[in-house]
């Protein structure tokens, strides 16, 4: 009809193109590559036993594929070599833009780093042994300073301030969780099993400060925990409610005395 608007069309979006066939078919090329390769450690009579089995390719883009062989390396298992070889289009000829060795699901592969100041464990620290604390560890904030005032000071010491560095709010959070979470939590297998929790035990010395509420110290010497922080929530079999039982602990039957003497009286001839 006249006048009437014809709506816009948008033409779908391509779809990716095909990478040329001649990458797919330059295997021999990227063998050559990796052979050379392998040739500036392992010498040209190494290096072609060091290229094995073709493994497959891998497309990278529509101008890219990755081809991969099987490392034939000493102390290399589970290793791949990948030669990825371009081209421009179809027809265009094949140019080699990388090859290096990759590891595979099976290979031997050193560890992952870990930073220095992250290696230390608890254990590791033995008598004489030094750790230094970083100036900027997000674990600690600077302390209360004396004022010159006796009263304040006294009182500050008696709150346990008057320290050059203490706890930080995420230095307090990460021992609460780390305690919570360790063998004096509330969900450890001790715990489960108990009577009752730390929280209602006489032997519990609370922590001063704001862990006040959530750990302690136990003065149990029976107690598998004694001298540990433990969470309000752990528990054992030592709490200080579990009261002692008299009698036996295995039933006894009332005693018989069969030491009497009973006479009956027999007839002649029996």
């Amino acid at each position: 009809m006249p006048g009437t608007p014809v709506p816009e069309v948008t033409p779908a979006p391509a779809g990716p193109r095909p990478a040329p066939p001649q990458l797919f078919d330059a295997v021999e090329a990227a063998r050559s590559a990796a052979v050379d390769e392998a040739a500036d450690e392992l010498g040209a009579v190494g290096a072609a036993a060091a290229v094995g089995t073709h493994l497959g390719t891998d497309v990278e883009d529509d101008g890219a594929v990755t081809h991969s062989f099987v490392a034939d390396i000493p102390g290399y298992r589970g290793w791949r070599w990948a030669v990825t070889i371009a081209s421009a289009g179809e027809g265009e000829s094949v140019t080699v833009s990388e090859t290096v060795l990759l590891p595979g699901d099976t290979a031997l592969v050193a560890p992952d780093w870990v930073p220095w100041d992250q290696r230390i464990r608890p254990d590791d620290l033995k008598p004489g042994d030094l750790l230094p604390v970083s100036p900027d560890d997000p674990r600690l904030v600077p302390g209360y300073l004396d004022s010159g005032d006796p009263a304040v000071d006294d009182l500050a010491r008696e709150a346990g301030l008057g320290r050059e560095r203490v706890l930080s709010p995420l230095g307090r959070s990460d021992a609460a969780e780390r305690w919570t979470d360790g063998e004096h939590g509330p969900s450890a297998d001790l715990a489960r099993s108990a009577p009752a929790s730390c929280g209602t035990c006489g032997f519990l010395v609370p922590l001063a400060g704001a862990l006040h509420g959530s750990f302690g110290a136990c003065a149990n010497a029976s107690s598998p925990a004694d001298g540990q922080v433990v969470a309000v929530g752990f528990g054992c079999g030592a709490h200080s409610s579990v009261a002692e039982t008299s009698g036996a602990p295995v039933y006894v039957s009332a005693l018989v005395y069969d030491d009497g003497v009973d006479l009956e009286p027999v007839g002649p001839g029996s």
